[in-house]
């Protein structure tokens, strides 16, 4: 694969390649209903940090859990090698691990390049790299919620 065809297939994935020449960068991004998370991934030394907080001290454990996922499977001879700064907003805390979750993956499969590494995220979850389209409805007027309606009383 030439580096254009290799920096298209990125872009249609939602990461891009930052730089090349002098160090590698990565941009990637996730979403999840309303969370936005944006990840550069550069060359270091297994580091991650989500908002500044290093992922080990996240505080919601289930939350960790899941954006630890990408990094768990991709393996630590991979993931040692670079360092990773997310920023995330808007959502509620498994929304924005969601979105975090995704940036992680897209960005590794863009600065890895492995296709072998693409398939094992998909087989595992399709929605690491490919996001969700459901979005809430919104609510109709005259009604306190998108689908609720007044009771109905018959006598």
């Amino acid at each position: 694969m030439s580096q254009n065809e290799q920096a298209l297939q990125a872009r249609l994935l939602g990461a891009y390649i930052q730089a090349e020449k002098p160090v590698r960068i990565v941009i990637s991004t996730g979403k999840r209903k309303t969370s936005i998370a944006r990840a550069v991934i550069k060359p270091g030394k297994g580091r991650v940090w989500v908002n500044g907080v290093p992922i080990e001290l996240w505080p919601i454990e289930m939350a960790r859990l899941k954006m630890m996922e990408p990094l768990l499977i991709a393996g630590s001879d991979i993931v040692n090698s670079v360092d990773i700064r997310v920023s995330v907003k808007g959502g509620g805390y498994m929304s924005q691990a969601d979105a975090v979750r995704m940036a992680i993956a897209r960005g590794l499969v863009a600065y890895t390049g492995s296709e072998e590494l693409r398939r094992i995220f998909e087989e595992y979850d399709r929605s690491m790299l490919v996001g969700d389209p459901r979005r809430t409805e919104p609510e109709k007027p005259m009604r306190r919620s998108a689908r609720r309606r007044w009771q109905k009383s018959y006598r």
